[in-house]
């Protein structure tokens, strides 16, 4: 890789952070199971301006991790274009589910898990660290966020 620009100001970094977050449809979903056994999956989802709202089915890997674990790192996947996203999770069932994420996620993707099936559950993820890089050069500067509160 050729690295030919500036590395990004913070600001900006958070700007196309936001801007992804508002934009993408999917984002990778990285668990692990009580046992350590990593699990990587892609999954839709909704940004509310505080947390990611995901839905998978509670009875598959990913869902058993996300409620198990309570923990997950979220990541945009073009590799010369990171996020990753450190985040807390809660589980929603159909009858837990607040409205309006629920309603957000018909919204964008013209589907409601819960509507579909009782094995989907919801997730929120909080986030509580955000990194942003373009390449090695933009190392230094990339945690956007640390426990929870954005640094920039």
């Amino acid at each position: 890789m050729t690295i030919t620009g500036s590395p990004r100001s913070p600001e900006r970094r958070k700007q196309d952070v936001l801007a992804r977050l508002e934009r993408e449809e999917d984002i990778w979903v990285a668990t692990a199971d009580a046992d350590g056994v990593p699990f990587l999956v892609a999954l839709w989802f909704v940004w509310d301006g505080e947390s990611l709202w995901m839905s998978t089915r509670i009875t598959n890997p990913t869902g058993r991790n996300l409620r198990d674990g309570a923990r997950t790192r979220p990541a945009f996947g073009d590799t010369r274009d990171v996020v990753l996203i450190d985040g807390d999770v809660e589980t929603f069932g159909a009858q837990d589910v607040p409205a309006a994420a629920s309603a957000a996620f018909e919204a964008k993707h013209g589907w409601d898990p819960v509507k579909d099936s009782p094995s989907y559950a919801y997730f929120r993820v909080r986030p509580r660290a955000v990194q942003a890089l373009h390449g090695v050069h933009e190392m230094p500067g990339r945690h956007l966020m640390r426990d929870g509160v954005w640094v920039v």
